[in-house]
């Protein structure tokens, strides 16, 4: 079932999906559609596709998406996904870290799950249901009420994640400097491709920054933002037909050879190679 609250004076919209078969969401085909997504997998454990990378997502556990991601699920019916959009909820300056650009959305590692014991699941359960309710409820503050619904579901969270997030490695200020550098990532990668460059923007040493995601991630600084073009790339190549120089032009290198010897460094081929191999997993597919 779908719930939604839309706003027609601000543009805010709230969405709760529950119970629903075959649900996706592709960035691209709907990015004027710029949501937030909350998951919650209720059911067994199953597979939760983002940007077409494959992660397993825990019974009871949830995931956390930012605006840029594409995300679809295995068995969408035993999911709850709230979905909403700034117009409807954002604190930016005096609350950042349960904001629409707050630490589940780009302090989290991607591809991790928030996991819930007995008394989460209960206390989630019961939120769900105070959701339904006020969505029902169609007077003058309805949009108030689903706002501080949707607040206490980031603060929980938030204080899941931290709990969750090498608390025993990372000080709340060094948590905040990651979800600063992936937030400023999302913002600016199609013009900044270097550390130094949001170093600077951040008043700090690129070593600084190596030095901390090497304590939180995987990835090193260098890796996120290519990932991000990279993702950008392929997303441009999948969904138009703009040539690969083009594409490159607008994802910020000057020059398309450039683009094309970063994009085969990345996939292992190029962007002509990669589209054609599209084009025939398609036709393969009809």
């Amino acid at each position: 079932m779908r719930y939604e609250y839309h706003d027609p004076a601000s543009g805010g919209q709230l969405l709760m999906t529950t119970d629903e078969l075959d649900f996706a969401r592709y960035f691209f085909r709907e990015r004027n559609k710029l949501f937030n997504a909350l998951v919650w997998n209720r059911g067994e454990a199953q597979s939760l596709t983002i940007d077409e990378l494959r992660f397993e997502i825990p019974a009871n556990a949830f995931f956390a998406l930012n605006v840029s991601h594409s995300f679809r699920l295995e068995r969408s019916e035993d999911a709850v996904i709230w979905q909403f959009n700034r117009e409807f909820y954002c604190i930016v300056t005096h609350d950042a870290e349960v904001s629409c650009s707050g630490l589940l959305f780009y302090g989290w590692r991607e591809g991790e799950p928030i996991f819930l014991d007995e008394k989460d699941i209960r206390s989630f359960g019961l939120l769900v249901e105070v959701f339904k309710e006020e969505f029902q409820n169609r007077d003058n503050i309805q949009g108030e009420m689903l706002r501080v619904l949707l607040k206490r579901l980031i603060i929980k969270l938030t204080r899941l994640v931290k709990t969750q997030a090498h608390a025993d490695v990372l000080s709340v200020n060094e948590l905040d400097t990651v979800r600063q550098f992936n937030m400023l990532v999302e913002n600016h990668y199609k013009r900044l491709h270097q550390v130094q460059e949001y170093a600077n923007l951040m008043f700090k040493s690129p070593k600084t920054l190596s030095n901390l995601f090497a304590k939180y991630s995987e990835k090193t600084p260098l890796q996120i933002i290519s990932d991000r073009i990279f993702l950008e790339s392929k997303r441009l190549l999948l969904y138009t037909d703009k040539p690969a120089g083009e594409i490159g032009y607008e994802l910020g290198f000057g020059e398309a050879a450039h683009f094309s010897r970063f994009f085969k460094k990345m996939a292992g081929e190029s962007p002509s190679e990669f589209k054609r191999s599209l084009e025939a997993g398609k036709k393969g597919q009809q």
